[in-house]
């Protein structure tokens, strides 16, 4: 868009009375600094340019232009009255904020991607001009120190502050910062609230370059050593704009002494060699964070007193690794391998473990998986169960099916069941009262089986519709689905349900036992012997249990043969249910409460573009493995049941994060058979190493007492595992079962030397430990190459470093780049400059066909002892798709499924990711669909016909 274009006679946007006094009263900041009336016929004029610059001057086309600029200034004039009613002041950038995305709203794409090409070509001559001549105004602000002095603002300090955090990285620019350092100081500043500027300013520019992300956490990490050293070391407080200098030697002893005098940590810690961690130290790594992840630790992980962090991101790693180190021999050498690989990024410990390592009440467990009892007692004991182990960051299990349905006889008072329902409402309200120490939201997963008498109120648990006393709307729920169930549905057969109380053993059963008991039942049932039961067609009440997946996003499919006949303890036990994130397949009764101890390899870290490091995910492995092997001894245990069990079985989950990020290394698109192809190369790999670390453990610490009599004390392991679950199958496996490793060997060390952990392995979500190491979540496809997160900490604009890199390498990253990157949800395919090989390989989680995400999922599922946090993505759903998919998944062998997540038919308003208040905004985000249909398209459905 150029100057010397002709434009239209610029239209006279039509006003209302109070539109006109609004204006009145309204005024602009220049970028100078200086103020001008607010005048509506500027706005015209500019989207008149982008108009012409894009339509030309036609007859035809001035006409629409005409009409179209007319109506939208009217709208941006309307917005920005109301949001600055009573005569303030608003800065050019809002104005034009407000003008691309009222471009954007209205669908004119092409205007808008040339008004955001126009503003940028303006904004660099701007910066051009910086770089040549000086400021042509100063900001002669004061700013009031901690003391409650003032001092002038100096520019130079912070611009060389800024500097310092740019250093290194391309694509940023300290005098972008700097410049929107100035457009949020104003006079009386105070000193903190000058370094959250820098920090914010840097933030803001994260869309235009992912380097930003970096400098932002510089800048955070500026002012939590201020925050910091003024607490420990409070001769040292920062005073003065000048950033002191304090290395981590000086600052960690104290730290450590200051910890443990106020309570935050053991007394134990005070027994290492704190000299020797301090100099083992690594600074160097702050610089590894990105902003998200950093700020994600400062919200929710840094040791606080009063709201001040007196805790550094290496002095946190190291208080992590000397609580996991504590009861070594040689503490102080594994304090220091746990720590350089934790701050290295190469591991991460699961949450629990982060927060509370070192602390008085250690509690580092991840999940805890229990079963209710069918009586008063066992019920409440139960839900008080949940909130003694939510308390400390505990994630919950629930296996509700024990319990008697609705319309079973109480022998006791002589009356009738009102079912599960009632006491899910009190562990849903539970949930919410024991928001796991205010750390965050308390978690709950229910788990019943789908031949129970209230499965169908089950599934109405998270409807928005009905008798609210008789929903769950917090409780996450799962549906716990024997294979025979699956059977009948294709089959097209009957389907009937029972309460729990007149069929006492179904609970306990699985595979072919299952099978035969439950048709025993049936034909109990069908003679009138059993008092509570109800026959319905099977292919209906999976209708319901798509429909309400689809609906609601609950309850879960997980798959309970699989779990049973692949689990290593099936000798002692039945695995009822898994947990909240559906990767951990352990034993549970009214004794025992099961625990797992999760931890995630940073895979993104072991790859290279020549492959997978293998020698370096083997140490990898075998580090964390001991590490989470160590979490079981130093534990805090909140109830005797979880204690009884984790010693008794010691299982760990060992999983992994960055899949996709090595696919990128590897330059692998997703939706490929080389992906397939790695996931199981890779997994089998993580697994070799996993069981054989715990084979080294066993013979320095001895095996798990329920060793004997295990799958792994007769040479069964996870691969060969299968074999069990095809021989209770009435179809063949849908899956690849070769190998590649010598695990014949390790199956004769298995059985010689015997196991440490139960069971080692699940790939948990890692929501927030991924944030932390800047890398994609657990085994997802990306979700969006631009979008906005969400999470306790607040809003982040996330942007595929990877992808920027590549169209920085053609010449594609721009503004209009990134304008196309909203438009389109963050996804390449729309944008036609893109090259189809960056298309498929920056494919979003929408564009990927889920059968990838399967196929992908069923090779890892082989070597896993435990199974995946595994979410489903599916961007047009309809009945006949989530029906294939749901049986794919089971034909494949996979033990459970997670969320599905399905993109509605309308979305939210595009818009620029800052919005006109300054507050970052999301790009569209895509929510589940919530229309009420049948989703298996069935000829026989009425609803279908």
């Amino acid at each position: 868009m150029a100057a010397h274009l002709e434009i239209p006679n610029s239209p006279v946007p039509i006003l209302a009375p109070n539109q006109i006094n609004g204006i009145a009263t309204l005024s602009v900041v220049r970028r100078n600094g200086m103020l001008s009336a607010f005048d509506p016929s500027k706005i015209s004029v500019a989207i008149s340019k982008a108009f012409v610059a894009v339509e030309g001057t036609g007859a035809e086309a001035s006409q629409r232009i005409h009409a179209t600029v007319e109506s939208l200034t009217a709208q941006i004039v309307a917005i920005l009255l109301r949001r600055h009613h009573g005569g303030q002041t608003i800065s050019i950038e809002d104005v034009q904020d407000q003008v691309e995305l009222a471009l954007m709203r209205s669908g004119e794409h092409k205007v808008a991607r040339a008004y955001v090409l126009y503003r940028e070509e303006r904004a660099q001559q701007r910066r051009t001009q910086q770089l040549v001549r000086p400021q042509e105004t100063t900001l002669n602000y004061m700013v009031k120190l901690p003391d409650g002095k003032t001092e002038l603002l100096d520019e130079n300090k912070i611009l060389e502050t800024i500097s310092e955090a740019c250093r290194g990285l391309d694509g940023v620019s300290a005098v972008d910062v700097m410049s929107e350092v100035r457009r949020n100081v104003y006079d009386g500043i105070q000193l903190h609230e000058l370094g959250l500027a820098q920090t914010m300013a840097a933030r803001t520019l994260v869309e235009k370059d992912p380097g930003y992300a970096f400098v932002s956490a510089r800048l955070l990490l500026n002012n939590l050593r201020a925050e910091a050293i003024g607490f420990i070391l409070p001769a040292n407080a920062v005073t003065t704009q000048a950033q002191i200098a304090v290395t981590y030697a000086d600052y960690f002893p104290e730290y450590v002494r200051r910890a443990i005098d106020m309570g935050f940590l053991d007394r134990e810690i005070a027994n290492f060699d704190i000299a020797k961690l301090a100099a083992a130290l690594r600074p160097e790594r702050d610089g590894l964070f990105q902003f998200l992840g950093l700020q994600t630790l400062y919200d929710r992980y840094f040791l606080q007193r009063d709201g001040v962090r007196f805790e550094l991101p290496q002095a946190f790693f190291m208080r992590v690794a000397m609580g996991l180190a504590a009861r070594e021999i040689d503490r102080d050498a594994r304090a220091i391998e746990f720590y350089e690989l934790l701050s290295s990024f190469d591991f991460m410990c699961s949450t629990p473990t982060l927060f509370n390592a070192g602390t008085l009440r250690p509690q580092l467990s991840s999940c805890f998986l229990t079963t209710i009892d069918d009586h008063l007692d066992g019920i409440f004991k139960a839900i008080k169960d949940n909130a003694l182990l939510a308390k400390y960051s505990g994630g919950l299990g629930n296996d509700w099916t024990p319990v008697r349905g609705l319309g079973a006889h109480i022998a006791g008072t002589n009356g009738q069941s009102q079912g599960i329902v009632p006491f899910l409402k009190v562990a849903n309200d539970t949930a919410i009262a024991v928001n796991q120490g205010g750390k965050r939201k308390g978690a709950v997963c229910a788990y019943l089986e789908t031949w129970h008498i209230d499965v169908e109120e089950f599934l109405d648990l998270r409807k928005n519709t009905g008798d609210d006393r008789r929903r769950t709307h917090d409780m996450n729920t799962a549906n716990w689905v024997p294979d025979l169930f699956l059977e009948r549905v294709e089959a097209d057969g009957p389907w009937t349900l029972f309460s729990p109380d007149e069929a006492t053993d179904l609970h306990d059963l699985y595979g072919k036992a299952f099978a035969e008991r439950y048709t025993f039942y049936e034909e109990k049932a069908s003679r009138g012997e059993m008092k509570v039961t109800k026959t319905l067609r099977a292919l209906d009440l999976w209708r319901k249990m798509l429909t309400m997946l689809f609906e609601t996003g609950h309850p879960w499919i997980t798959f309970k043969d699989p779990c049973n006949l692949r689990s290593p303890q099936q000798h002692i036990g039945v695995v009822h249910s898994s947990n909240l994130c559906t990767e951990i397949t352990l034993n549970t009764n009214q004794r025992e409460v099961a625990v797992c101890n999760l931890g995630s390899v940073n895979l993104a870290n072991h790859v290279t573009v020549d492959g997978l490091d293998e020698q370096r995910l083997e140490r990898t492995v075998k580090t964390a493995m001991r590490m989470l092997d160590n979490v079981i001894d130093i534990n805090f245990y909140t109830i005797p049941e979880a204690r009884h069990s984790n010693l008794r079985h010691r299982p760990v989950g060992l999983g992994i994060m960055g899949y996709q990020d090595a696919l990128y290394t590897l330059r692998i698109p997703f939706a490929s058979e080389a992906a397939v192809a790695f996931a199981d190369s890779s997994m089998e790999r993580l697994s070799f190493y996993a069981i054989s670390a715990s084979v080294d453990l066993a013979a320095e610490r001895g095996r798990y007492a329920s060793f004997d009599g295990s799958l792994w004390s007769k040479g069964i392991l996870p691969i060969d595992s299968v074999e069990l679950l095809q021989q209770n199958r009435t179809h063949t496996l849908q899956l690849d079962r070769s190998s590649t490793l010598d695990w014949a060997s390790l199956r004769q060390r298995v059985m010689t030397t015997g196991m440490r952990n139960s069971n080692t392995m699940a790939i948990a979500p890692t929501a927030t430990i991924s944030n932390i190491c800047g890398v994609t979540q657990s085994i997802e496809p990306t979700y969006q190459n631009l979008f906005v997160k969400s999470n306790m900490s607040g809003d982040f604009t996330v942007v595929n470093a990877a992808l920027v890199r590549d169209l920085k390498a053609r010449g594609l990253w721009d503004e209009v780049m990134i304008s196309d990157l909203k438009y389109f949800d963050g996804a390449l395919g729309g944008i036609e400059r893109v090259p189809d090989e960056l298309k498929q390989l920056y494919a979003t989680s929408f564009e990927v066909e889920t059968t990838w995400i399967i196929q992908s999922a069923a090779r890892r599922q082989k070597w896993i002892d435990q199974a995946q946090s595994l979410n489903l993505y599916i961007a047009e759903p309809n009945g006949r798709k989530l029906d294939a998919l749901y049986r794919e998944a089971w034909h494949s062998g996979l033990k459970t499924t997670y969320y599905l997540r399905s993109r509605s038919a309308t979305h939210v308003e595009k818009s620029t990711v800052k919005r006109t208040d300054g507050k970052l905004n999301s790009v569209s985000p895509n929510a589940v669909s919530a229309a009420k249909q049948c989703v298996l398209d069935d000829p026989t459905c009425e609803a279908c016909q």
